[in-house]
């Protein structure tokens, strides 16, 4: 087998480290699956075991692999990963969207991937320029939920609206014309897309203009959430209604 060099956004696959990830690509994404690394660590425990086992059932190859998990990893602690080729899903067009515009932080996009999944949103979109979403730290802190999702990266947003022009906009901004508590009052239709900007500077003034923005009411002693914070709030209300 070809050895695995540490992570890089042009290889044609990546890794999903830590046992609960690499079962979750097992049972989830079984055709992508390429191999599992397991850490001489690992031996005997029951992570390891079930690995092997279900590994074994898919004809996925499993190999000791301590220096090469350190590398992909960058941690001493790394004891399982497996790896996996990209995909690159289409939305389906009929459900809930999550849209991420150029976010930079790979925890925050894993713990959105995450939550999304959490409260039944299985539609993200991401827009460049964005984190790479098959970064390690992005699959790890999706705990291996990203292999449940179906997820489209857009080099820009009117290539989102392009491919989905009967769902409601909702950008999540700062002086969003609506507070969430008054959006949720009204009419949600079953096609909507919950759009948040990056980190530190949001979305764009444009989105403004788009759909119905939203703003989530907070005390002045803040001047913001921090973006997975404000994107669980959102999700987590629009999927009451």
């Amino acid at each position: 087998m070809p050895s695995l060099s540490p992570y890089r956004s042009d290889l044609d696959y990546a890794y999903a480290p830590g046992m609960f990830p690499a079962m979750e690509c097992l049972l989830h994404r079984p055709d992508l699956a390429r191999r599992v690394l397991l850490h001489t660590k690992s031996a005997g425990t029951e992570g390891a075991a079930r690995l092997t086992e279900l590994a074994a059932k898919l004809h996925v190859r499993v190999e000791e692999a301590d220096r090469a998990l350190a590398r992909i990893s960058g941690k001493e602690n790394c004891f399982a990963a497996a790896v996996f080729e990209k995909f690159d899903d289409p939305l389906n067009d009929a459900r809930p969207h999550v849209v991420l515009h150029n976010p930079s932080d790979c925890g925050n996009v894993g713990t959105i991937l995450r939550t999304s999944l959490g409260f039944g949103v299985e539609d993200v979109a991401l827009i460049r320029p964005c984190v790479d979403v098959f970064d390690p730290r992005v699959v790890r802190a999706s705990m291996g939920s990203m292999f449940q999702l179906r997820i489209h990266t857009y080099n820009t947003f009117e290539e989102y609206e392009a491919d989905h022009p009967g769902h409601m906009l909702y950008p999540f901004m700062l002086d969003g014309s609506k507070s969430l508590p008054e959006v949720l009052a009204g009419d949600i239709p079953e096609r909507w897309t919950l759009v948040f900007g990056n980190e530190g500077s949001g979305l764009p003034a444009a989105f403004s203009k788009k759909g119905q923005p939203v703003r989530i009411p907070s005390n002045e002693r803040i001047d913001s959430l921090n973006l997975s914070i404000a994107a669980a709030i959102g999700v987590y209300e629009f999927t009451r209604k």
